[in-house]
């Protein structure tokens, strides 16, 4: 594997950061992960936006276009021979002092991974999830803004040992006034009467790219989807209910807490917004 670092290509063993970088040190930084299918980079355009907003939120010049990242992308892409497969495009507030000051670190660094990714076992996409919901709250928009996609993912990670805890693979997070915001690493919608919900982004869900895809392809199937606060209530007695990342595509979960979701198995709305989902992803994208 060929790993981009601020303007060379290393192997694996050789991709290497400094101990006195800022994203080690204080997760100082922003990311995205990407997904290619088939020989295009899904959605490419809108994850190198997310990137360059996460980064404006916390003052992060990114030291490249959007057209250069963009080409860098597709370059690192050609490089690994990825036709399938799952990237990491990392930009880092760069080395400095062991003080706090972003002001001590020259120029931010940019890391691109192109590899992998299996995010739950297949069984899983079949059968559907178990999920919990967790004590850690999602964090406050005054606090660390959920729709800043940061380096500092200790918020997630607390929850999604607080899943694991309790034997799920994932979980729901709630915010400070106990309505849904979302899960460790993906968003949650549910159907409840051939209506399709999903939390607001003032809820603390993070614009979730693939979120925003199955809202179009819903709009396409004349569902009309809406966006109101959520609460567990509405979890445990939806018809359905499933959770979308780019890591994860689009799963069903099946049980919430004990409460059995709709018929326990993946329902209609949801295999039919995966088949579509899964449809664009083969005939959408930035040609490698």
């Amino acid at each position: 594997m060929k790993v981009y670092i601020d303007g060379k290509f290393y192997d694996q063993k050789n991709a290497k950061v400094s101990v006195f970088d800022h994203g080690l040190l204080y997760g100082d930084g922003v990311f995205e992960g990407i997904r290619a299918y088939n020989g295009r980079v899904f959605k490419l355009a809108e994850h190198i936006e997310r990137l360059y907003c996460s980064a404006k939120a916390i003052l992060l010049t990114i030291p490249m276009s959007a057209a250069e990242l963009t080409a860098t992308v597709l370059q690192t892409c050609r490089k690994n021979k990825l036709r399938d497969g799952y990237i990491r495009l990392v930009v880092t507030r760069g080395a400095g002092t062991l003080g706090l000051g972003p002001d001590k670190c020259k120029r931010a660094s940019i890391i691109i991974i192109a590899d992998k990714i299996q995010l739950y076992p297949a069984e899983l996409y079949e059968r559907g999830l178990e999920i919990i919901t967790v004590p850690t709250a999602r964090n406050l928009h005054s606090a660390l803004n959920p729709a800043i996609k940061s380096l500092n993912y200790l918020n997630n990670i607390l929850a999604k040992i607080e899943a694991h805890n309790g034997g799920c693979e994932e979980a729901v997070m709630l915010n400070s006034e106990g309505y849904v915001a979302e899960c460790t690493g993906d968003n949650i919608f549910i159907v409840k009467a051939g209506l399709l919900f999903t939390p607001p982004l003032s809820a603390g869900a993070l614009y979730g790219i693939t979120r925003g895809v199955v809202l179009g392809l819903a709009r396409d199937n004349g569902m009309a989807p809406t966006e109101p606060n959520l609460t567990r209530y509405d979890l445990f007695n939806a018809d359905e209910c499933f959770l979308t990342g780019t890591g994860a595509e689009i799963i069903a979960v099946v049980k919430i807490d004990g409460r059995i979701i709709g018929s326990g198995k993946p329902g209609p709305v949801t295999a039919k917004l995966v088949g579509q989902y899964r449809a664009l992803t083969q005939v959408s994208g930035e040609p490698i």
